[in-house]
């Protein structure tokens, strides 16, 4: 039975890019991964609808994105725009960080995350 609206191109496409963190998205993962004991599960790059969230955390409706140079086109600006519409009419936030703001500055980012997701985050067991 098909797991969801989620398309088998669409899932495939969504495989690859799991085994080939850059730099960035690695750094991120190990910072996602420290609000595990707190109830976080995020995915790493998961497929909502059409679309490939780099991390997402489902049953909070969270997802953080990792954007490198290709998002600072035009045409990337403009992916973004509709890509980020269709997630929040389906009810996600959608926390955008480049590059350099998680390697120079990580702890702002892990800062702006937790106060996103304190809403839904236990006591560690």
């Amino acid at each position: 039975m098909p797991h969801s609206n989620i398309r088998p191109q669409t899932r495939e496409r969504a495989r690859r890019p799991r085994r080939e963190l850059t730099k960035a998205e690695s750094a991120m993962w190990n910072m996602l991964r420290d609000l595990r004991p707190y109830g976080a599960r995020f995915r790493r790059e998961t497929p909502i609808g059409p679309y490939i969230a780099d991390f997402a955390w489902l049953s909070s409706r969270l997802i953080v994105e990792v954007d490198g140079d290709s998002h600072e086109t035009e045409g990337g600006r403009r992916h973004d725009l509709a890509r980020d519409a269709f997630l929040k009419d389906q009810g996600f936030t959608v926390l955008r960080f480049d590059n350099a703001q998680l390697l120079d500055g990580p702890d702002h980012v892990f800062v702006e995350i937790q106060k996103h997701a304190a809403p839904h985050l236990k006591e560690p067991a």
